[in-house]
């Protein structure tokens, strides 16, 4: 059993109430009405989204239903992070500095969320994956120039 940390929130922790706040907020969900959902109050989904209250297997099950994604989504991207294979206690410490690599306000932004959510209500799916690989090719291709 691991003990609590006296340094702050688990990181795993932590990662997961980020993908959870990163799902809610891409669906344009407050916390309070993802609280109603789930029968708790938004004060609670803000701990669990800061990683300072932990979520048990069977509230994460309701947290994916409620943003109607899997649950494994929540983990997505945890592995392949730095250091998390590095052992506990200290791979654990060295996770909670190397976890989220991106912009984390990128998801917050109403840009990202206005392309988002219009990405998704393109009924053609075709179509919606030719974008798609168009906003890569043009990303690379401006990755390119700046080298």
């Amino acid at each position: 059993m691991r003990k609590k940390s006296l340094h702050g929130p688990n990181p795993v922790d932590v990662y997961v109430g980020k993908r959870m706040r990163m799902r809610r907020t891409l669906l344009g969900l407050s916390q309070e009405e993802l609280g109603k959902a789930l029968g708790v109050t938004f004060q609670q989904v803000q701990k669990y989204e800061r990683g300072t209250c932990r979520v048990g297997a069977s509230r994460l099950w309701d947290i994916g239903q409620a943003l109607n994604t899997p649950v494994a989504f929540f983990y997505e991207g945890l592995e392949d992070t730095e250091g998390f294979n590095a052992g506990a206690p200290n791979g654990v410490r060295v996770l909670a500095e190397t976890t989220v690599k991106l912009d984390e306000n990128m998801f917050n932004r109403r840009e990202t969320l206005e392309l988002v959510r219009n990405y998704y209500k393109i009924t053609d799916r075709n179509m919606a994956k030719k974008i798609a690989e168009l906003i890569k090719s043009m990303a690379s291709s401006d990755e390119q120039d700046k080298s």
